[in-house]
């Protein structure tokens, strides 16, 4: 059937209307803490929601359908592991923030450890960040060419993947400049709201379509295995397991959750640590939901294509939910959540931004200008976003050979996690971890996570468990080794 004016017209509107309602918050911010931490303003239920739009965002609403499309359930095995690492993060890490006046994760390991290592931890995370996120939004561009490839026949795909990731970066840039975090996380909660609403939507159609409805959908689908959740089989290489999932996926967002200035920097902006732990605690229970949502689209996905056949087979599975909204969604419809998953690549792309620029501005500028203005220290802020903005673009066109969107960006997200997660624990747990024996053991938490990644089959879903336990290890005995002086705890 293929997107009409009207889709076009919806999807215009709708990116229209998100960056206006983003500039709505230009004003009022005139210092770097009310810009990037929004003046600590922000209810824990809009955290909570902005928290699944940056942990989700456009990878959940393409790839994750494609996984159960592709084999079952056993993605929800890591998600469970989510729940679990968001339990000791609000109770191990999430107090630890709350004791000063923090605009950094990495602010908390100088007060622990020192400036060298403050300096490397922050390091590993504009560089591990800026990487992951480029493959985010590469989604983008997933999402664009099957929309308007029909429109577009005279256009190659590298051209079209320009135009689509270009509008997408100067339009989050736009309000994302102006507004900083509060613009950041209420349009989250806006669009958040929005894909999730529309991929519902998705469902009841899927299941109008089917003949015989949700009956021929639980048979054929359970006759496949799709519902599968659980295997219990203990396999390094294997992605999705029973152990990798809640063992791993515990581990991935304890770091992910508790060390990234992505989620850390949107916690540090609730009103206080008991409404930060209510938002981490809570967004918990909506990305199972939303998981299982997504899962759920997947797999009767699979059944509506064994009963209508695609005229070509998929080449990635990314593809197969953005090419049913094409080709059989409702005009209009069909436009307003092509729209919405374009806005919520807006959404944590605008994360993003703000997390690469604090950092970049507190953990690095700031420490060799301390005496600089608030207003210079804004302006420049702003321009960092612009220099960011400028990287992201050109890491997310290299990211168009890879595979799955979402397992490349996990993968490449948990590489940094374990030497990271690693350190933020040598700080909490021990009290005789140095500095430099922390340097250590990072340093080796990060060199068997690339040779796991690059030389090895083991599944991206250990590599927080390996890579951490490495670093403490390493960290802690080396530590003890040197026999230097500790540094202050926490």
């Amino acid at each position: 059937m293929g997107l009409n004016t009207l889709d076009l017209v919806v999807i215009g509107c709708y990116l229209a209307g998100v960056t206006l309602f983003g500039l709505r918050f230009r004003s009022g911010q005139q210092t770097l803490k009310g810009y990037f931490l929004a003046d600590n303003a922000i209810p824990w239920w809009a955290i909570s929601l902005s928290i699944v739009a940056a942990e989700t965002s456009t990878l959940t609403v393409i790839s994750v359908p494609g996984l159960a499309y592709d084999k079952d359930f056993s993605f929800l095995q890591l998600v469970m592991g989510y729940l679990i690492g968001r339990v000791v993060v609000s109770f191990v890490l999430i107090p630890q923030y709350f004791r000063g006046e923090l605009v950094t994760a990495y602010q908390l390991i100088e007060r622990r450890f020192g400036q060298r290592l403050r300096t490397l931890t922050a390091g590993v995370f504009l560089v591990t960040r800026a990487a992951a996120e480029g493959v985010r939004v590469f989604a983008v561009a997933i999402v664009v060419r099957v929309a308007l490839g029909g429109l577009l026949t005279g256009v190659s795909d590298f051209q079209r993947d320009l135009v689509a990731i270009a509008i997408v970066t100067v339009l989050t840039l736009l309000y994302t400049l102006k507004g900083g975090l509060k613009a950041a996380i209420w349009t989250d909660v806006m669009q958040q709201t929005v894909y999730v609403a529309g991929t519902i939507v998705g469902l009841v159609t899927i299941l109008h379509l089917v003949p015989g409805g949700w009956t021929t959908v639980r048979e054929m689908a359970g006759a496949a295995g799709k519902f599968r959740v659980f295997d219990l089989t203990f396999d390094w290489t294997t992605k999705y397991t029973l152990w990798s999932g809640v063992i791993g996926g515990a581990f991935l967002t304890t770091a992910s959750h508790g060390t990234d200035q992505l989620i850390v920097q949107r916690l540090l902006a609730a009103r206080g640590q008991r409404q930060a732990q209510t938002a981490l605690l809570s967004s918990g229970v909506v990305i199972f939901f939303q998981f299982s949502l997504f899962l759920m689209i997947g797999a009767m996905l699979y059944v509506f294509y064994r009963i209508y056949p695609p005229a070509a087979a998929f080449t990635r599975t990314d593809t197969i939910f953005p090419v049913f909204i094409v080709s059989h969604m409702p005009h209009g419809v069909s436009g307003l959540l092509i729209a919405a998953i374009l806005a919520a690549a807006m959404s944590n792309l605008s994360a993003a931004l703000n997390s690469l620029s604090s950092t970049s501005m507190v953990d690095f500028y700031m420490r060799l200008r301390p005496l600089s203005s608030e207003i210079r220290r804004i302006w420049l802020s702003r321009a960092a976003m612009v220099v960011w903005a400028l990287v992201l673009f050109g890491l997310a066109l290299l990211a168009r050979h890879g595979g799955r969107v979402i397992e490349v960006g996990l993968t490449i997200a948990s590489v940094a996690y374990g030497g990271m997660l690693g350190v933020f624990l040598l700080g909490v747990l021990t009290r005789r971890a140095s500095e430099n024996g922390a340097m250590v053991g990072m340093i080796c938490g990060l060199a068997l996570n690339l040779y796991l990644w690059l030389f090895t089959g083991v599944a991206f879903t250990w590599y927080v468990v390996l890579g951490s336990v490495t670093t403490f290890a390493v960290g802690y005995a080396a530590s003890l080794a040197m026999g230097q002086k500790t540094s202050n705890e926490f």
